[in-house]
């Protein structure tokens, strides 16, 4: 197993790391990231940890990071930290339509992402909780929102025929369950609060599980 993972180096990219290597004892993770030093040291000397230097907007090193790899892993998505200054020109959203033409001429299938309540889904219900966290993006980081919307947009258009799925996150914590309920909006059964190390536990699990191919679950802590 060959596993790219992008947004490595933040708090939910390093738990994604460190479920992978539990999951997977033979395999070699590839972390693109723009700044190396922000990887823990324990994780940069482990074996199977391959470290590669770039821009998300660096199409050549983006093109070696994904050579031979079966699985990309995102954690991308705006810092809820500089949300209202986030850039107007939707860069994490052009920075996966990158990575889907570098997956079709690479032949990788699987992609498997971060995203948020801000991406509808069909079987999606109104619920006036996620309503009002939703508009609150929308209100308060309109850049960020209108981003994280042109991820969904990309990944479901210019990524029709790959093996997708968008695990959509509702408001993040540092709890160690991770345990989580699945499903959509509105459902009655997810909830506001996810923790990190269930999301990163749920992508690492849907690797082999597949259950989630072609849609866009919402993810919640039990």
């Amino acid at each position: 197993m060959r596993i790219v993972i992008l947004g490595a180096t933040g708090p939910a990219g390093i738990l994604l790391i460190r479920h992978a290597l539990k999951q997977y004892q033979a395999c070699t993770i590839i972390l693109y990231v723009r700044s190396p030093e922000k990887v823990p040291d324990d994780l940069k000397a482990n074996s199977s940890i391959i470290v590669v230097q770039g821009q998300l907007d660096d199409k050549e090193a983006l093109m070696k990071a994904m050579e031979g790899v079966d699985v990309v892993l995102s954690a991308l998505g705006p810092s809820v930290r500089k949300g209202p200054f986030h850039p107007s020109n939707t860069p994490l959203a052009h920075a996966y339509s990158s990575v889907i033409e570098i997956m079709h001429q690479n032949g990788i299938k699987r992609l498997i992402c971060l995203g948020t309540a801000s991406i509808t889904d069909p079987a999606d219900k109104f619920s006036l909780a996620f309503s009002i966290l939703v508009n609150g993006v929308a209100t308060l980081a309109r850049n960020a929102y209108n981003d994280v919307v042109a991820i969904g947009k990309n990944v479901r258009t210019q990524g029709a025929d790959l093996d997708w799925t968008i695990v959509r996150v509702p408001v993040l914590t540092d709890k160690e369950s991770e345990e989580v309920i699945a499903g959509y909006v509105g459902d009655g059964k997810t909830g506001t609060f996810l923790s990190r190390a269930g999301f990163a536990a749920f992508v690492v699990g849907e690797i082999e599980r597949k259950q989630w191919i072609q849609k866009a679950p919402l993810i919640c802590s039990a």
